[in-house]
């Protein structure tokens, strides 16, 4: 390594990058690159975003006094880099990998990572919180620093936080990584405005030099920066006859800046970081800068998967002969309804490339609505559609719909409105790990009245519940499904409706029925199939399609005709499918008994689907044993 990353390998810890000249900083930031190229050509993860800030990654860590200073990203995508400094270079080859490091920052793997950072525009709340701590703790040297990205500021976590700071007294740092881009390109009047920022460079430069020059000889000190700051403000808004958003708030603007001149960072972030109060730097990077095909697609290098690092050609499997994957077939289908449906619109939230909505995007443009990071808008502008008439199809991955559960209760399911979720992502996901997983969306929708939640075993499923959902007469309508492949190459079949409430009897056997909810249920017909092969054991096994509201004719026959139900779903166990049937089991005297197979109550690391699926014990190989073990008692 040494010969290929000379600079890089003697840096352990940014101690040792403190130890270098900063003229030396360029070349650590060209190896830095070349390092993730290697590595991530063979061991996949999130691309073009760490690539585009390593310079403010090696800035950060050349100024500050980390561990003790704290810097706070927004969203991990950015921070390979910091990963790499921080001590963790040699452990980076088993980066998003069952007992390796965490796609993204983690506190419970690093003290340098000071917050858990999965999911956008939680920085600058959590980094306000950071730096009135150290306030109120009297250790006043502490510098925070909040990193934040052009889409994710947008969002509305975030503005919280930045009127939150404009109030509070603090003396955070936030800074803007402006690469134009989110995962698919952002949207919006605030994006564009950032774009467009109307404060020049020129003006900025000579603001700056003015305020540093009249700090360092005493002509302005801490209490006279309010007065300074909103004469400023209005004497620059009287000359251009705008006014910047960020000082509008009182929160003191510096840039925009190279985010790839590294050297120039430095010396600004030395003179931005001792000033008192609030104040936001803004940095235009470039995503995917060092690697041309990055530079070119940003959004198909986000994550892109296997990679020659000299063609940049990526590494596909052949899709021939497979099952479409999930989102894929979802795509289709709004599609195939839409030209039926006149009222069908599509929303998403910064992700119509991850969802696939980007097909009806493709086919009806003025009907299809990506709102940005702005899940909580999404749900409630999907019910203002719903109120006129039209029929909102809501495609958003499972972990993010978190963000709009309030949405989801007040402004759709009170008024009954026919909004229909559709929710990728179900489950376990894999690699992207414990922030990612779409564990607790079963639960969390099934207590809410008047909802419809479902969960197709196929692709054949999935097109006949969002034709049901869209039918007349129909209100809220949730539909998950998981991240990845089907099980059906043929899945284009005719519609049909599926009676809302109804399961179905897959295989009817003795003593053990196993009540399975979406696509794990295949995972069940496995293990089946395999005791019927070697055991010559016939199991009950029913697909309950819906969980609410849940086919409760049909669970009490199995409770009636069996002596174990196991309940198997792809969700926590508390609150899901197999707390559904205990309730039901619990309402009459019976002698049957009831195993509850699922995500327990714990987070789940990054890693395998299978590998997860192991743990929680709903692979295919501990059915067997769980079924196995009961039919030997």
């Amino acid at each position: 390594m040494k010969n290929n990353f000379p600079l890089l390998s003697g840096i352990d810890s940014p101690a040792d990058l403190k130890k270098l000249r900063v003229e030396q900083l360029p070349a650590v930031c060209n190896e830095l690159r070349n390092f993730m190229i290697h590595e991530l050509s063979t061991n996949p993860g999130h691309f073009a975003s760490s690539m585009g800030a390593v310079e403010i990654v090696v800035a950060l860590h050349y100024v500050l006094d980390t561990p003790n200073d704290r810097i706070v990203w927004d969203v991990g995508h950015q921070a390979y880099a910091h990963k790499i400094i921080t001590g963790r270079r040699d452990m980076f080859s088993q980066n998003r990998t069952m007992g390796g490091l965490s796609g993204f920052p983690n506190p419970n793997e690093s003290e340098y990572d000071t917050f858990i950072a999965g999911h956008a525009s939680n920085s600058i709340s959590a980094g306000l919180g950071m730096s009135i701590a150290s306030e109120l703790c009297k250790d006043v040297d502490r510098k925070v620093v909040a990193v934040i990205g052009d889409a994710s500021i947008s969002g509305g976590l975030a503005f919280e936080g930045l009127n939150n700071a404009a109030m509070q007294e603090n003396n955070l740092l936030i800074i803007l990584n402006d690469n134009d881009m989110s995962i698919d390109r952002p949207v919006g009047a605030l994006s564009n405005y950032i774009t467009n920022l109307s404060t020049s460079k020129r003006y900025n430069n000579l603001r700056y030099k003015i305020y540093t020059f009249m700090r360092r000889h005493g002509m302005i000190g801490d209490s006279g920066k309010g007065i300074m700051l909103r004469f400023n403000n209005a004497m620059k808004s009287m000359l251009t006859g705008q006014q910047n958003i960020f000082e509008g708030l009182n929160i003191r603007y510096f840039g925009p800046f190279d985010g790839h001149d590294v050297v120039r960072m430095v010396k600004t972030l030395k003179d931005v970081i001792e000033m008192k109060g609030p104040k936001i730097l803004h940095l235009h990077t470039i995503k995917g800068k060092g690697y041309k095909a990055a530079e070119k697609d940003p959004t198909t290098w986000h994550a892109p998967g296997k990679f020659d690092k000299l063609t940049g050609e990526r590494v596909k499997s052949s899709g021939e002969g497979k099952p479409l994957k999930y989102q894929d077939v979802f795509g289709h289908t709004l599609v195939e309804l839409a030209k039926k449906n006149d009222n069908i619109v599509g929303i998403t939230a910064a992700m119509p490339g991850g969802t696939s909505m980007s097909m009806l995007q493709k086919v009806y443009p003025k009907r299809t609505f990506d709102v940005g990071i702005s899940e909580g808008h999404a749900v409630t502008f999907a019910g203002g559609l719903a109120k006129e008439g039209k029929r909102p199809f809501v495609a958003i991955y499972s972990s993010f719909l978190q963000r709009g559960y309030d949405e989801i209760i007040h402004d759709v399911a009170i008024a009954g409105l026919p909004v229909t979720f559709c929710i990728d992502r179900g489950g376990l996901v894999g690699e992207d790990g414990v922030t990612h997983h779409g564990m607790f969306d079963l639960a969390y929708l099934r207590c809410i009245p008047g909802i419809v939640v479902s969960a197709p075993i196929n692709e054949h499923d999935l097109r006949n519940l969002m034709y049901t959902s869209q039918l007349d007469g129909k209100g809220p309508f949730a539909i998950r499904y998981p991240r990845g492949n089907g099980v059906m190459v043929d899945w284009c079949s005719p519609m049909k409706e599926m009676t809302v409430g109804k399961g179905k009897v897959l295989r009817r056997g003795e003593k053990v029925a196993v009540l399975s909810l979406g696509h794990i249920g295949n995972n069940v017909i496995k293990a089946l199939d395999r005791l019927e092969t070697e055991k010559n054991v016939k199991v009950s096994h029913c697909d309950m399609v819906y969980l609410k509201p849940l086919d409760v004719e049909l669970v009490k026959e199995m409770i009636a005709t069996h002596h174990h139900i196991i309940t198997v779903e792809d969700g926590t166990v508390m609150g899901g499918l197999g707390s559904a049937v205990a309730e039901v089991m619990a309402q009459g005297k019976n002698d049957c008994e009831l195993t509850r197979l699922g995500i327990k109550d714990e987070f789940i690391d990054q890693g395998t689907v299978p590998q997860q699926q192991k743990i929680c014990g709903i692979d295919v190989e501990s059915i067997y044993n769980y079924i196995l073990t009961i039919l030997e008692k």
